[in-house]
């Protein structure tokens, strides 16, 4: 457990004081009403489960009475409300709506700084969890989180701290929105270019300027994490414009029979074929191979690359991918549903690159604005880990 901080404000000196959580906090436990009473659902009190701690709204409401039988208490907003289990066990989050709690969810209620109860919480949920969880799955119980120990400033310094850190997570926020108010900007202005006639004059096939190749069946057997070549999965290809080529699986030899367009490029035009169908991104600079159930473009001569990349990247195209989705478990498409698509085209190859270079820009200022995003969580995680040792 941390001891003291290494960077604070200048005005504050006194040492943290060290309380269990059970000293300085009340606790309320939830529960569920019994399913096999229908009234006691459709109620107006919010019932809040431990996947919608994040939330300011609830899908479940229940009755009066539902909240006498389950011995839920309500919760007030501003309360802390920690999961003691599931899938979720360890996640807190500072209540927005007053409503009443699920038994897998533990009511902090405190006079101390939420604000800054959580952070300290976030900052050392992992080590936490890796000493106080228990069970297969990961749980925790009351006893176990009144227990934990917790070093304290004074609220002076936790007004403090807490303010800052919520001056870093609004300047988190407004970098999001900055990033999807230009994605939605980006969308609206594609839509606008690709139906203009003066620019894009006709239309034309998929399959007359590009074929679909299939990707090759690797062996899980060959796989080996020190490898050198990186397998793309539809996993990695999520829409986004570029690959996200984190969690691959490698492999060190590339097969005898593989073939040439299953060896990447940078550039290439890759597509999911299979569950989230028709999301496409490009494949980076780097030693990349091209798993079965996703498909590569490989475009005909004086095809503009990055004009059928902003065509095909649209919301339009994955859309009428979806429509032509087959399969119960999870959606597929094949290489006619894709090749067989009708895209707005030019004769000139002037209006195609002008329209290309147009959406290309807004692309790279998203990347720019997410790289300004990294690094804003970067300096968060950075002044946390220096305040909370």
């Amino acid at each position: 457990m941390w001891l003291v901080p290494a960077l604070r404000f200048p005005e504050f000196s006194r040492e943290w004081k060290r309380h269990k959580l059970s000293e300085i906090c009340s606790f309320y436990s939830g529960g569920t009403p019994s399913s096999s009473k229908k009234e006691f659902y459709n109620g107006n009190i919010p019932f809040i489960r431990s996947g919608e701690l994040h939330k300011d709204k609830t899908e479940l409401f229940i009755t009066e009475d539902g909240l006498n039988s389950s011995a839920a208490k309500l919760v007030e907003i501003g309360d802390l409300l920690l999961a003691l289990y599931g899938a979720t066990s360890g996640d807190i989050a500072i209540s927005k709506i007053k409503g009443a709690i699920n038994q897998a969810i533990l009511c902090i209620r405190t006079k101390q700084n939420k604000k800054f109860i959580e952070s300290v919480w976030n900052k050392h949920v992992e080590r936490l969890l890796q000493t106080y969880l228990q069970g297969g799955q990961g749980n925790l119980s009351a006893d176990i989180v009144k227990n934990i120990p917790f070093y304290f400033a004074d609220l002076e310094e936790q007004d403090k701290l807490a303010n800052f850190i919520s001056l870093l997570d609004e300047r988190i926020s407004t970098q999001n929105k900055i990033i999807e108010d230009l994605k939605k900007l980006k969308s609206a202005i594609s839509k606008h270019l690709f139906a203009r006639k003066d620019l894009l004059e006709t239309t034309i096939c998929l399959s007359n300027i590009a074929t679909l190749k299939n990707g090759y069946a690797f062996q899980s057997s060959k796989y080996n994490a020190l490898g050198k070549w990186k397998i793309l999965t539809i996993t990695n290809v999520s829409g986004e414009r570029y690959i996200n080529d984190e969690d691959c699986n490698c492999i060190i030899n590339l097969p005898n029979d593989i073939q040439d367009h299953q060896v990447l490029k940078e550039g290439d035009i890759l597509i999911s074929l299979t569950g989230n169908v028709g999301r496409v991104s490009l494949c980076k600079n780097g030693d990349y191979l091209l798993n079965q159930r996703v498909g590569l473009l490989q475009l005909a001569k004086n095809v503009n690359q990055e004009f059928l990349y902003q065509i095909l990247s649209s919301q339009k195209f994955e859309n009428s991918m979806i429509a032509c989705g087959q399969g119960a478990a999870q959606m597929n498409i094949g290489k006619g549903d894709v090749e067989s698509y009708v895209l707005p085209y030019s004769s000139n190859g002037n209006n195609i690159l002008w329209v290309a270079k147009i959406l290309h820009s807004y692309d790279e200022c998203i990347i720019n604005e997410m790289r300004r995003l990294t690094l804003l969580t970067m300096q968060k995680q950075y002044l946390l880990t220096q305040m909370f040792i």
